[in-house]
């Protein structure tokens, strides 16, 4: 296993580099078009949890507006979405930003999905297993369900792809991945709210 981590690391390393360069001028479109649509900056930025429990900064093109209230209302993530960022999502643009996390060796292209930093505390020894490899921007679990499944049944679908984790089974998740882009299953829309917060507690999850 550590030897294929490291033939990983190498290709991640590689891809990167070649993906951001040829979706710069991609990036650069969204960019302007976030910014002239809506006010705030253009990419979203948030502590996640990743290899070893290591915290780091993970980055995706904002597809929300700022402000999170209006006349006293709470705003819903349906009602921040903006168009602009309702069509990032849709075409899973607003996750290209990652490739920076994939190039300084943060993140993967396949592995479990980073999660928010306060959840450390929540887990069990067994789910805490997660964290025994580099984070991915798609994973088992997001191809297995990923917005119909409990956090419990997710965890369990992350552990097994570390237990099992292979060349073989890293392009079955990229083949799926790439599919449901294509087919736009399980992509989260203007309709779609972000993750609910982890409890400890087996929930339904929208996971983003």
């Amino acid at each position: 296993m550590i030897k294929y981590q490291n033939i990983k690391r190498t290709f991640d390393f590689i891809f990167s580099t070649m993906l951001l360069i040829i979706s710069f001028p991609i990036m650069l479109i969204a960019g302007v078009a976030i910014k002239c649509s809506s006010k705030g900056p253009i990419l979203f930025r948030q502590q996640r949890t990743g290899k070893l429990c290591k915290t780091f900064t993970i980055y995706k093109f904002r597809t929300l507006q700022v402000e999170t209230s209006r006349d006293g209302h709470t705003l819903s993530d349906m009602e921040r979405m903006t168009k602009v960022g309702s069509f990032l999502r849709k075409t899973s643009i607003d996750e290209v930003p990652q490739l920076y996390n994939i190039l300084r060796g943060e993140m993967s292209f396949i592995g479990p999905r980073p999660l928010l930093t306060r959840y450390i505390h929540l887990y069990t020894p067994e789910q805490m297993r997660r964290h025994e490899v580099t984070p991915g921007i798609s994973g088992w679990a997001q191809v297995n369900g990923r917005n119909n499944i409990s956090w419990d049944e997710k965890f369990k679908l992350d552990v097994w792809y570390v237990d099992h984790v292979s060349l073989g089974l890293d392009l079955k998740i990229l083949f799926l991945t790439l599919w449901n882009v294509i087919t736009r299953k399980g992509i989260n829309n203007s309709e779609a709210n972000t993750m609910p917060v982890f409890t400890g507690k087996s929930e339904t999850i929208n996971y983003n």
